[in-house]
């Protein structure tokens, strides 16, 4: 049973916009951790009932293969890398991302693909960025990657702060009707833990040292800070014209 309230992003978002804006903009930063570096956080038990957060956009009517949207063929792609846990990468996600994707993606000149750079529970396969990411790639199975990542993002309340415990992440691919048994034993054996490091790796080799990280064709974007609609749109309008 879920109750469905005014998103928590909707009522508190000035306040994580505030703190977004006194920051000028930074992004998330990589800590000097070594992966798996801290222990697995304790997971509280799920109320009976709970409430889960509409994300403002529950999707995008646009070509979706698991975690990239858009044509293949498209003269851009648009990589980015984010922790589910990250305030900097829920900011873009919310006010940043649904632009870029109807403005480039949508029309047919731009690939989109998400990366896991799970790093703000020190990499541990049993912490909560891990598992975000793990559930997401769960839900991809059953063709409802976006769908989940946007839920993600409407319920997030901290980073380490028990808010995509496991049970929670249950809560939520019930919530989107996905088929409760497969996604259920897809997620407790870790079919993706690979994957995420591989994601995290690659990440690392192509420069990310913060969330988010964004690239057009290979080349990032305001290193350091928060993409901005018209950062992405100078890259990828330069991007098209070459």
């Amino acid at each position: 049973m879920f109750i469905i309230q005014e998103s928590w992003l909707k009522r508190y978002w000035p306040v994580l916009l505030a703190t977004v804006t006194l920051l000028s903009g930074l992004a998330c930063v990589l800590p000097s951790l070594p992966w798996a570096a801290t222990p697995t956080p304790t997971a509280r038990p799920a109320t009976p009932t709970e409430t889960i957060n509409l994300p403002p956009h529950p999707s995008y009517s646009v070509q979706a293969d698991r975690n990239t949207l858009g044509d293949p063929a498209a003269p851009v792609h648009i990589d980015v890398w984010e922790d589910f846990q990250c305030p900097a990468c829920a900011y873009y996600s919310i006010n940043v991302e649904p632009q870029i994707i109807q403005k480039y993606v949508a029309s047919g000149q731009a690939l989109y693909t998400y990366h896991f750079f799970a790093f703000l529970d020190g990499g541990h396969p049993n912490g909560e960025s891990h598992q975000a990411a793990n559930a997401a790639l769960c839900a991809a199975e059953q063709g409802k990657f976006w769908e989940y990542h946007a839920l993600l993002v409407a319920n997030w309340n901290g980073e380490n702060q028990d808010a995509f415990r496991n049970a929670r992440l249950f809560d939520f691919a019930r919530f989107l009707a996905l088929n409760e048994d497969d996604f259920g034993v897809c997620f407790r054996a870790q079919r993706y833990a690979d994957q995420i490091r591989a994601d995290y790796e690659l990440g690392l080799q192509w420069g990310v040292q913060g969330t988010p990280s964004l690239f057009v064709n290979g080349v990032i974007v305001t290193p350091g800070y928060v993409p901005g609609l018209e950062a992405v749109t100078e890259a990828v309008e330069a991007a098209l014209a070459r």
